[in-house]
């Protein structure tokens, strides 16, 4: 049998490790690599799981190159063209501004790549040409003019066009105002077509053979082609990583919305009553500024009922199990207002105007439709509820999801493109059959599978601590306190160093409140998750700061990486069972007993054994890391099911203490 060129490139005479200083050949990388190229060349869909260390992306990258540049002559009309779809900003960053330069330079092949944004992320010239026109009716505040000022300026440096090349980000309420949007642009007919940052964009795409994208926008692309539309060019083959994430972010982007802020925020756009400011201020008439604070009014009256409703009738979860629990008198107001829009629509001169006015009409009238659609409960297999935010009285939503992505994606995705590759460090869950939690949530499409375990010496760089005379984390009185003791004295074995994980922000300010005062006395450093700081600003002052300690709860178990001894301790105080009582959890429980099926060990358990790997992983880095990871949840040794959870983890050493604490 031929090797593949993926393979070859990775040889130790190989080009990469010719240019490479330290090159480190990998087995479990060659074997993805290899893998991947013949489901590649076989048309054939693999999910392959590749544990910390192995080089996951030059292990799809190579075989995505081998594969665009075999067929590079093929005939144009059938596209040869590979779609890399990541979850995380900083991976896409990495490919494109690291690896695929790199592999370009290194292999010496004439391949093209390019990272694809959304459309919402370029500066759209004519708008920003028609919202200076118009900056005292648009912006009552200065330090609003001050940021249209600056995206001038930047205007007439910027070669790429989009927000984040920007060297500070503008405020939300400003760039909405400039930035290119679907429905609000004229096409071949704008005299800044050919210069526009996202037909630019466009275009190089089309031209592309590798495109980077996110996990959003392909899943945006799926749905605009059950229309007949797309916003990514034709491709024949898919790599998505950290496909962990994937079947989430479909789930939220197939589901919807709709707030009290949302609404007056978009209504506030068009005429705002207090301030005199927006759109219809200089091109609308008295009526058509009156249909708009009438809209304004029915909204505070139905999310007012809402949250009225809500908090005296409402399930505590906010889960909505019948329709029309309160009037919907939006939907009639907002429909008013379009009535009272369209005549002017039809009035005004310059097409540009006509263009604005239109995207506002369009998008009030997808709001007045996703009222209705989300009180009368219209769509089957969807679970629907009310998010009030605890944090700020006025924020009500109204929500929808479906309860299962996975007939869509098959169709849209599985289905209809050569080769799906789906990757990332934890994919296999709990149970004989490890990849079928995985593949059941995307329409169990027919996949080859694949687990490849890590290069790092595990049983060598980690001790995982499990404290299994701890009392039982249901019976919060007496866990709280002794696992508030706990973490004190690991923190202390580490000198802090530590990341210690809780699955919910009550238990975590109940532990911080319990420790804080002695570890500070002792020159700790507590850095909380939902307190000043931002994920971000918590990592920075971590990586800075002395016997230092993050508590933190969902983001942390996750895509978040500190290299060295800066990270030597990973504390899991609670096995991450999902809460059975958020809506679209209780929901799938619901749909899981009507089929008969077990809910704990069909949704439950491989949910909590995915993430408690996850959690795992943020420890070990790289081949020098070293630390200890501690289970403080006595269940992983007291229940049947704890022992999936031990086993899943790349087999460190475990010790087990019974002490009481």
């Amino acid at each position: 049998m031929n090797r593949s060129r993926s393979t070859t490139w990775l040889e130790p005479e190989g080009p990469i490790a010719a240019a490479l200083d330290a090159y480190e050949m990998r087995p479990q990388q060659r074997e993805m690599a290899e893998a991947i190229e013949q489901a590649f060349a076989r048309g054939e869909h693999l999910a392959v799981e590749a544990g910390t260390g192995v080089g996951k992306s030059f292990a799809y990258l190579l075989p995505a190159i081998a594969y665009v540049t075999r067929h590079a002559d093929d005939d144009p009309a059938t596209p040869r063209r590979v779609v890399v779809s990541t979850h995380t900003i900083a991976l896409q960053e990495q490919l494109v501004g690291k690896d695929l330069p790199f592999l370009r330079e290194t292999l010496g092949l004439p391949f093209s790549f390019e990272l694809v944004k959304g459309r919402n992320n370029y500066l759209s010239l004519r708008r920003l040409k028609q919202t200076s026109g118009r900056q005292k009716s648009l912006f009552p505040s200065g330090t609003q003019l001050a940021a249209l000022h600056a995206i001038e300026d930047w205007a007439y440096e910027t070669s790429d066009g989009s927000r984040s090349d920007m060297p500070e980000a503008p405020p939300g309420d400003v760039w909405e105002k400039v930035r290119s949007e679907h429905g609000n642009c004229l096409g071949r007919r704008c005299e800044y077509y050919e210069p526009c940052f996202y037909q630019r964009a466009r275009r190089r795409a089309e031209k592309a053979q590798i495109l980077v994208v996110n996990h959003a926008l392909l899943v945006s692309d799926l749905a605009l082609r059950r229309q007949q539309a797309n916003v990514l060019p034709d491709y024949d083959v898919v790599v998505i990583d950290e496909a962990h994430t994937f079947e989430r972010v479909a789930t939220d982007h197939f589901g919807f919305s709709a707030s009290a802020s949302q609404v007056q925020h978009l209504l506030g756009r068009l005429f705002h009553e207090r301030t005199g400011r927006g759109l219809l201020a200089t091109i609308g008439s008295e009526s058509q500024r009156q249909a708009v604070i009438a809209a304004q009014s029915a909204c505070t009256e139905l999310f007012n009922a809402l949250r009225a409703w809500q908090r005296s009738r409402g399930r505590s979860n906010g889960r909505l199990l019948r329709p029309d629990v309160v009037a919907n008198p939006l939907t009639p107001a907002l429909r008013a207002l379009i009535d009272a829009l369209q005549p002017l629509k039809q009035q005004l001169h310059r097409v540009e105007d006509q263009y604005e006015l239109g995207a506002f009409i369009d998008r009030i009238d997808v709001l007045a439709g996703a009222i209705a659609d989300l009180l009368g409960q219209r769509y089957d297999q969807h679970v629907y509820w009310v998010d009030l935010d605890p944090q700020r009285t006025h924020r009500v939503s109204l929500c929808t999801a479906p309860l299962d992505v996975g007939p869509p994606l098959r169709t849209l995705l599985f289905d209809r493109v050569r080769s799906v590759v789906l990757t990332s460090a934890t994919l296999a869950a709990a149970g004989d059959d490890q990849f079928a939690y995985l593949l059941r949530g995307l329409g169990s499409p027919e996949a080859r599978t694949l687990r490849l375990g890590s290069p790092f010496d595990y049983e060598r760089q980690v001790t995982v601590h499990v404290e299994a005379g701890l009392p039982d984390p249901g019976d919060t009185g007496a866990f709280i306190p002794a696992a508030a003791r706990a973490i004190t004295y690991y923190l202390q074995q580490t000198r802090g160093r530590a990341f210690v994980l809780f699955t919910s922000y009550a238990m975590l300010h109940e532990v911080s409140a319990l420790v804080r005062d002695d570890l500070r006395a002792a020159g700790y450093t507590i850095i909380a998750q939902g307190e000043e700081l931002s994920r971000s600003q918590m990592l920075a002052r971590f990586r800075q700061t002395e016997l230092a300690a993050i508590f933190g709860t969902d983001s942390f178990w996750q895509g978040v990486d500190v290299a060295g001894e800066a990270l030597s301790n990973v504390v899991i105080v609670k096995l991450p069972f999902t809460v059975p009582d958020r809506p679209m959890v209780e929901a799938r429980l619901d749909l899981i007993r009507k089929r008969g099926g077990n809910p704990f060990m069909e949704y439950q358990l491989p949910e909590a054994v995915l993430k408690f790997r996850q959690g795992f992983g943020r420890l070990i880095r790289s081949q020098s890391d070293r630390g200890i990871v501690v289970v403080l949840d006595p269940r992983v040794i007291r229940k049947h099911y704890g022992r999936q959870f031990l086993e899943s983890l790349p087999t460190p050493r475990v010790e087990v203490s019974r002490r009481a604490w």
